[in-house]
């Protein structure tokens, strides 16, 4: 159709930003660590408190682009927040890997790494905090110290041995 048969009001407005989508599969639970809801509520805080009001006092020609990035970034943080499962670190020692744990691995090259099993919305790969979503963490949860575990990489398989199971309180992070 030509735009010259379209009303104006009729097109959609780009200042409307959609509401964020879940990158949890239907139906799966968010788990998350204790730690990570404080950091997201701190975050909530932050944004609502301070720069929130901070770009609304600006009155500037950008200023709109920011609320509306912020206002974008509140409501993925409430929907994540109010579908929240809060997973406690047990409460004595796990001979298993859990949700929430550090793990350590170690290569056939002998090379060791850590990895922290957290929420979809906890992930930050510069720490080595995977999802339990990720193949990594799925073929690390319920193993122990000594079991080797595999997994798909994009160059084939993986073959890792676990040889440390903690799990760090938040004053530990």
């Amino acid at each position: 159709m030509s735009k010259a048969f379209t009303r104006e009001d009729d097109m959609p407005d780009p200042a409307v930003t959609r509401a964020p989508t879940s990158s949890l599969p239907v139906g799966t639970r968010n788990y998350i660590t204790a730690d990570g809801a404080h950091r997201l509520r701190a975050e909530l805080e932050r944004l609502v408190d301070v720069e929130r009001p901070e770009v609304m006092a600006a009155h500037a020609d950008t200023s709109a682009e920011r609320l509306r990035s912020i206002d974008q970034r509140l409501r993925q943080l409430e929907q994540t927040l109010q579908s929240a499962v809060v997973v406690n670190p047990p409460a004595h020692a796990e001979d298993r890997v859990r949700f929430g744990a550090t793990v350590t691995v170690r290569e056939k090259s002998g090379e060791e790494s850590r990895y922290r099993i957290v929420g979809v919305d906890e992930t930050d790969l510069d720490r080595d905090w995977v999802s339990w979503l990720s193949p990594l963490a799925k073929a690390l949860l319920n193993a122990r110290v000594g079991q080797q575990v595999r997994f798909k990489v994009p160059a084939g398989e993986k073959e890792l041995e676990v040889v440390g199971i903690s799990y760090e309180v938040a004053g530990d992070l």
